[in-house]
């Protein structure tokens, strides 16, 4: 679960002591299967010596990827912003703007800002070596790529929620909250999509996939829910029993902390499961382009992918050995133009306009 710091902290993952930089000898070799011409671009990050990113990974996920990209490409430092998605976006093109010092690489889980950013001409196009590995829905116009498969899903206390009861799919969680109301009002949360860009992506998204979802929502309104910006408050709060249920969660998280957490269970809906992606991209006035060529293209490789996935986080590459929804249950978020709707000013007010009546509606009457 990612814990927020402040937006100005830079954490230099080289000061740790696993992170120690490697002396440098003979130029690493150039990856199996990449063209010749890879090793100038090598060369190129290692006389740059550093690449700077911001994301919204948790350290602990992205730790391990920078310790095998240290052994790959010693002698490149890797400095790494942990940000929310709003922050990053909104520090990120101020920076630019300003042509003050910046990310190299942006990587966030808002989606539709990462698209936007790349629409507005933020990105540079990079054909990586690693495409073709890559499934047709995260790549758009050699800009934006999707690093990440991770399954959004339900989360439950198993002390709350009998066995019997537990919500396999959206049409059973409606039915729940409908049924039982009195026993959850108070206990169930989601996103708030007017506060959280990652709430609204994750909720318009519902409302495309199928006309029921205004539906589940009323029934989730009905019990008076807890309204959250992000996915680690309501994770604690099931794990801890003040919560019986959570809806729209990143799974990546959630299974992270079910680990650690025996009472939390999670449940990817049978009947459809959205599949978002974290996006990377690099900025169009990267001040070390290559070294974010060396890092994107790691991200993205057997091993990087590899390195997520060890920690909940689902590659998106299929050759990657990693656990998998069955197949026709995935609803995957592409990567592209269409994300774009959702930041619409009329199209998110009236949106916006719409879930405050529901919410309204869901209220008990004095």
């Amino acid at each position: 679960m990612r814990i927020p710091t402040s937006l100005l902290a830079l954490t230099v993952l080289l000061a740790a002591p696993a992170l120690a930089q490697k002396p440098q000898g003979a130029a690493p070799q150039r990856p199996a299967g990449y063209p010749r011409s890879y090793d100038a671009t090598i060369a190129d990050a290692r006389a740059e010596g550093r690449v700077r990113i911001y994301a919204n990974a948790d350290r602990a996920e992205l730790v391990p990827v920078v310790e095998a990209f240290k052994r790959r490409y010693p002698g490149i430092q890797v400095f790494y912003a942990d940000l929310g998605s709003t922050e990053m976006y909104a520090r990120f093109v101020r920076e630019t703007r300003a042509r003050q010092y910046s990310a190299d690489i942006v990587w966030s889980s808002a989606m539709d800002q990462q698209v936007k950013l790349i629409n507005d001409g933020y990105a540079q196009q990079y054909a990586s070596p690693e495409k073709p590995a890559l499934p047709e829905t995260a790549v758009w116009k050699n800009m934006g790529f999707g690093v990440t498969a991770e399954p959004i899903g339900i989360v439950y206390n198993r002390r709350l929620v009998p066995a019997g009861q537990v919500p396999q799919s959206h049409q059973d969680l409606e039915t729940l909250l409908r049924t039982r109301r009195a026993a959850y009002t108070g206990k169930v949360a989601t996103f708030d999509p007017a506060r959280s860009n990652t709430g609204y992506l994750y909720l318009s998204q519902d409302f495309q996939t199928t006309r029921d979802t205004r539906s589940l929502m009323e029934a989730i309104a009905r019990t008076r829910p807890v309204l959250e910006t992000t996915t680690g408050p309501m994770l604690a709060g099931v794990a801890s029993g003040k919560l019986a249920i959570a809806y729209n969660v990143i799974g990546s998280y959630a299974l992270e902390q079910a680990r650690r957490h025996p009472d939390l269970g999670v449940v990817f809906p049978r009947d459809y499961t959205l599949v978002t992606s974290r996006i990377a991209f690099i900025a169009r006035e990267a001040r070390h382009p290559a070294a974010a060529r060396l890092f994107l293209d790691f991200l993205l490789s057997r091993e990087g992918q590899g390195q997520l996935a060890r920690h909940s986080l689902w590659p998106v590459r299929s050759d990657v050995p990693s656990r998998r929804l069955p197949p026709g249950q995935a609803r995957v978020v592409r990567v592209g133009p269409q994300l774009l709707v959702n930041l619409d000013r009329l199209t998110r007010a009236r949106f916006l306009r719409d879930w405050n009546a529901i919410l309204g509606n869901g209220q008990p009457r004095p």
